[in-house]
């Protein structure tokens, strides 16, 4: 299970003198790649953080560029030949409900259109933050307590785990474009993931640099705080 934090794209644009949002396209046809070459590489669930919640302070002008890539992406999906016969689950994780009805309609029928895949699954982070899923399953977990479903002496780390969005931890958690910090992204499943930052940006992510990361990753000895 590999996480990628999705950075870089409007340095990127930027870089070629176009506006900085124009950058989301290139990062948009880098995963068409991506996914290609985790499944001939074995990896059978990745998640990638591709909207924070924070990401909707940017501009009016910005926002609407995203969202119609968002629209037009999840609709695609529902007729792309590669989801549905290489059998790839696609879920969207994080508060959905803030974006657009359109936009939260196209998701959540991709969702339930691929429900019973198995092969690979592919979880997009929007309107995602780690703390903010913490919060929320918090939330949940005290309307059980409310509903008398959950005895507040029987909470522990399986109860918070089976309210979170993301349900599987990642093994290996990528960070490309430079920056090293995890910026809200999986703050609860990230807690004994393997981190490996790239000075690449985003839009120039390879295959190779994949199976660099995954080959470090092979070399690592994992504890789990033991």
């Amino acid at each position: 299970h590999i996480a990628i934090i999705l950075d870089g794209n409007r340095r990127y644009a930027k870089r070629l003198g176009m506006q900085p949002w124009k950058g989301h396209e290139f990062g948009v046809k880098k995963l068409d790649d991506l996914l290609e070459w985790c499944r001939e590489l074995g990896v059978k669930e990745l998640t990638l953080y591709s909207f924070s919640t924070e990401n909707f302070r940017r501009t009016k002008t910005e926002k609407d560029f995203l969202f119609s890539i968002f629209k037009k992406e999840f609709n695609n999906m529902k007729h792309r030949e590669d989801i549905f016969k290489n059998k790839i689950r696609i879920n969207v994780i994080g508060r959905l409900e803030m974006f657009p009805k359109d936009i939260r309609k196209a998701m959540l029928e991709i969702m339930e259109k691929t429900k019973k895949h198995n092969k690979f699954i592919v979880n997009f982070a929007m309107a995602y933050g780690g703390r903010q899923e913490i919060t929320d399953a918090f939330k949940k977990v005290i309307e059980d307590i409310e509903k008398h479903k959950l005895n507040p002496k029987n909470i522990n780390e399986n109860t918070i785990k089976k309210h979170l969005y993301l349900k599987n931890e990642p093994d290996l958690m990528i960070r490309p474009g430079g920056e090293v910090r995890t910026s809200n992204f999986l703050t609860w499943q990230s807690t004994y993931a393997e981190w490996i930052f790239i000075n690449k940006l985003w839009p120039e992510f390879t295959k190779n640099d994949l199976i660099g990361c995954i080959e470090e990753f092979n070399k690592r000895k994992r504890r789990f705080g033991e």
